[in-house]
């Protein structure tokens, strides 16, 4: 038996004969809890992440903050009327993704939580988009923990942040604890989290279970975390995510991880199988790694996460889990048009909320829906497109920044392209949503030579990760972990030539795992935001013609 399921065990059987009229030690005394032998106690855990900036349904009238604390509401009253003990925890990422949200440092989606009655959030990797003061002003909007334990201060070796909460719900100590993907070292802004220190997430989670177990004695542990998903544990160039979590700690050490990061649904169809047909109101079944519950609700509020447990004798058992969808749509015929209908019935936005966060989403919406551009097809953004191959989003981005700096050659992480743009006519809003991180445009003057062990590394990222790269004015192929013929402007590289090319500020100062170039003699920080590059371009040649755009087999993996 494991060392922790041994001690609820031993908790247990003291507390039996301590009530049978058995003397009990004073170390037993110590720990005895809250909870009655042979007694069942229900909890319900309710779970969101990666909400993005999501505070406001789409323009189809799903999710939004309003209808999902209707839902919230409902789940919690229906949880507590049958004595449940109710927690509402986040995976993370509550920042970057719609301009409302971006332009106002996501005030209203943390205010948004406020009202709906979030109890704990995983600090996400994009938490630490902006500056550290603007985390601590939302910290300061945010009437409950965001927690992270593995975030330390390189200055004075101690955590940065809280690391965990304690809850007292129903005579159950429920300790909440916070991890975060050690990739925010290498993902997150580098101008951003110099002073930070991102330590690997499963050791920091063992030493603090163990620290927990010590001194306070908690009947249940969760771990709130913004890691990913990876089925199987097969991570690829990712951090370690929860399923690598749960199988690095003592089983059933950690009873539950609250996830995000990987932005999808956790249902599996059997032992490290995970359904890839998952559709809502399909059933749910969550992952169980090493006596560890798992779960995830997609992205956007699009889910609320519903896993209710039974709790007897230092035990605790999942009942029932379910995925709710938050105003879900999907496409149907009639009379031979395509229309959007709810899924399910439709869930009333909560009035009290819808007013409070209408301003903030009419602030700026004159200048955000302006018209700035028109093009005849669709620009591809989409993530599971453009982190595998070049598209025409990618590469116009990289021709923007390219003209902008008089440059050679551009190259644009694939991870800074967050949307498409759909044909039509084209606003500021798409342009910010598309590239909401608010990145300066670059450039850099290398050696030819220089220029090769750049691409060496840069042009071998592998697809499926935010450091694929998208280039404009190059050529090569790129074969394993190094590139050979070359070709800047359609002429061979030349090893005694300079160049100059693009790349963001982010990729510039080491991000996604790119070379630190800040450094470099020849590195320049233009000054220019990217947006604004992107949206000067498109104003510059609307109509846009997306084919000219197109990949043409410039670039040739083998």
């Amino acid at each position: 038996m494991t060392d922790r399921l041994s001690l609820k065990a031993a908790i247990s059987a003291a507390l039996l004969a301590s009530l049978a009229g058995c003397s009990a030690t004073t170390e037993t005394t110590e720990i005895v809890p809250g909870w009655q032998p042979d007694t069942t106690y229900n909890v319900t855990i309710l779970h969101t992440n990666d909400n993005h900036g999501r505070f406001w349904h789409n323009r189809h009238g799903e999710y939004g903050m309003a209808a999902r604390k209707t839902l919230i509401d409902k789940l919690r009253a229906e949880a507590e009327a049958d004595g449940a003990a109710v927690l509402l925890l986040s995976g993370g990422d509550i920042n970057t993704g719609v301009p409302e949200s971006d332009l106002q440092d996501a005030e209203p989606d943390f205010k948004g939580m406020t009202m709906i009655g979030y109890d704990a959030m995983a600090l996400g990797n994009h938490e630490f988009d902006n500056s550290l003061d603007v985390l601590e002003k939302q910290m300061n909007w945010a009437d409950f923990p965001m927690l992270s334990a593995n975030i330390y201060d390189k200055a004075t070796g101690e955590r940065k942040y809280q690391a965990y909460e304690i809850f007292e719900k129903n005579g159950l100590r429920i300790a909440v604890m916070g991890l975060t993907t050690e990739d925010t070292a290498k993902i997150g802004n580098p101008e951003f989290i110099g002073e930070l220190e991102f330590r690997d997430p499963k050791e920091e989670a063992k030493k603090l279970i163990a620290e927990l177990e010590k001194t306070e004695n908690p009947d249940i542990i969760i771990a709130a975390t913004h890691m990913g998903h990876y089925e199987d544990g097969q991570r690829g160039i990712n951090a370690p995510g929860d399923v690598a979590l749960a199988r690095y700690l003592n089983e059933g050490s950690l009873d539950m991880i609250v996830g995000g990061h990987s932005q999808e649904p956790v249902c599996m169809e059997g032992p490290n199988v995970a359904s890839k047909t998952f559709k809502p109101r399909d059933e749910c079944k969550p992952d169980n790694q090493n006596g560890t519950y798992i779960v995830q609700a997609h992205e956007w509020g699009k889910y609320v996460g519903k896993a209710d447990f039974e709790f007897r004798n230092g035990e605790l058992n999942l009942v029932s889990y379910d995925l709710i969808p938050v105003n879900l749509k999907k496409k149907i015929k009639v009379n031979g048009e395509k229309k959007r209908v709810f899924i399910q019935n439709e869930i009333p936005k909560d009035k009290g909320i819808y007013d409070f966060l209408k301003p903030y989403q009419e602030k700026g919406q004159d200048q955000l829906n302006v018209k700035i551009a028109e093009t005849n097809d669709k620009l591809e953004g989409d993530r599971n497109v453009v982190r595998f191959q070049q598209t025409n989003l990618g590469r116009m981005i990289a021709a923007a920044h390219k003209e902008r700096a008089k440059a050679d050659f551009s190259v644009m992480n694939s991870g800074g392209v967050r949307d498409s743009i759909e044909a039509g006519d084209v606003t500021y809003k798409d342009v910010l949503t598309v590239q909401p991180f608010a990145n300066m445009l670059t450039y850099t003057d290398m050696s030819g030579s220089e220029v090769l062990g750049y691409l060496n590394v840069v042009a071998t990222k592998p697809v499926d990760s935010g450091a694929y790269a998208q280039f404009y004015g190059i050529s090569m192929v790129v074969d394993g972990d190094s590139v050979s013929d070359v070709k800047v402007g359609g002429e061979a590289l030349d090893p005694n030539k300079t160049y100059r090319f693009t790349v963001p500020s982010y990729n510039a100062a080491g991000g996604d795992g790119y070379p630190k170039i800040t450094d470099h003699p020849g590195n320049v920080n233009t000054g220019f935001v990217d947006a604004e590059v992107l949206k000067d371009f498109l104003e510059k040649n609307t109509p846009i013609d997306v084919n000219k755009y197109a990949p043409n087999g410039e670039m040739v993996y083998k």
